[in-house]
């Protein structure tokens, strides 16, 4: 399950660094690079999370997706957009890096985490459940840089 969620993922986000990345001299194909992981998280009796290699995971783990992001050319990049999809099997948990996340509930329209809709009048919260993919805009990426984005889900 988690081996076909990381082989979309990564289709998934070649096709959408190649369509978002907007900048002056370079194509987006040529400048940047993207590695993608799957790690469980393993809570310890002290608390704090370990990272394993999420080749296997089962039904309520959650599993964090890192994507990298790496400047390849000699110039730096500016307003780059990253997308990371949420799989149709697995809840965002709330928890992204950075935390200027912006979340879609149908893969068109971004807005800040977390997302609110009107019902009979009053704002409520979107569940997490219908959450689809979050966004994140790199204002600037120097040359031969990195940057990193996360999202945590649980696998349903």
């Amino acid at each position: 399950m988690i081996i076909a969620a990381k082989r979309y993922l990564k289709i998934l986000m070649t096709t959408t660094i190649v369509s978002t990345a907007f900048f002056h001299t370079a194509q987006a194909a040529d400048a940047l690079k993207m590695e993608l992981q799957a790690t469980k998280i393993i809570k310890k009796a002290d608390g704090k999370a370990r990272y394993v290699v999420a080749s296997h995971a089962q039904k309520g783990e959650t599993v964090q997706y890192r994507a990298t992001y790496t400047n390849t050319i000699s110039q730096p990049i500016s307003n780059v957009a990253v997308t990371l999809p949420i799989p149709a099997n697995m809840t965002f948990t709330g928890e992204a890096q950075p935390k200027s996340a912006q979340a879609t509930i149908d893969g068109k329209n971004y807005a800040d985490i977390p997302l609110i809709r009107k019902v009979d009048g009053k704002a409520v919260r979107v569940p997490l459940t219908e959450y689809k993919a979050l966004r994140w805009n790199i204002k600037w990426l120097p040359a031969n840089k990195l940057a990193d984005v996360s999202l945590n889900t649980i696998i349903n």
